[in-house]
């Protein structure tokens, strides 16, 4: 007996929509876990447009103090202090007694009425009796005659070479030799030129040397 051919049955109407249908549902669901699609959003625009231009510009770079002041002018500067000249008594002990005792106690006797004072400055023996054996010293020696024209001389003596330091003093007339060799002014912490001669003219007018007496 001959097989049967099976029949093919071919699908409804109403199943071929009914799967089409399926499909469709199948489509239109979600994936589990999948994120939902953003909207397109535009770029944020800030409510402060200055803000944004500060965060897209860098800083602006703080300049130097040199730069600064380059840019505000170069100050003048500042004017050197002139140096003090040496005071006179720092001088050399010879140069000092020389260019500026003398002519200054020259001056001050002539102030006295005695102008024609011989000055001098040297180193040689004390004209003092009793000391002929002492060692030589430097000396200023005044000399000068008086109305009856006879000779007085003083004699200031620096034993130490230097101004400050140990001074003696002596005088005499007639061209003899001094009996007394005193101290002068050795106790005075400092001196300069105007205490010298104020100092030298103080002792010979106590001499009555001096014609304002």
């Amino acid at each position: 007996m001959a097989e049967e051919t099976p029949k093919q049955t071919e699908p409804n109407q109403s199943e071929g929509q009914a799967l089409t249908n399926a499909e469709a549902k199948t489509t239109d669901m979600p994936t589990a876990n999948a994120p939902e699609p953003e909207a397109a959003k535009p770029d944020a625009i800030s409510d402060h447009p200055e803000a944004d231009t500060a965060t897209k510009k860098p800083a602006a770079k703080r300049p130097s103090k040199a730069e600064a002041e380059g840019e505000e002018g170069a100050k003048p500067a500042a004017k050197a202090k002139k140096e003090k000249p040496p005071a006179l008594e720092d001088k050399p002990f010879a140069d000092f007694v020389q260019q500026d005792y003398l002519p200054a106690l020259k001056a001050g006797l002539a102030k006295q009425e005695i102008p024609n004072v011989d000055l001098t400055f040297e180193k040689r023996k004390i004209n003092v009796i009793g000391f002929a054996q002492a060692p030589e010293c430097w000396q200023v020696i005044g000399q000068w005659y008086n109305g009856d024209r006879q000779t007085r001389e003083f004699n200031i003596y620096f034993f130490d070479e230097k101004i400050n330091g140990q001074k003696g003093f002596s005088c005499a007339e007639s061209g003899g030799k001094a009996s007394t060799l005193e101290s002068f002014r050795i106790d005075e912490r400092k001196v300069d030129l105007g205490l010298l001669v104020f100092w030298t003219l103080q002792r010979l007018n106590a001499q009555k040397w001096l014609v304002r007496n």
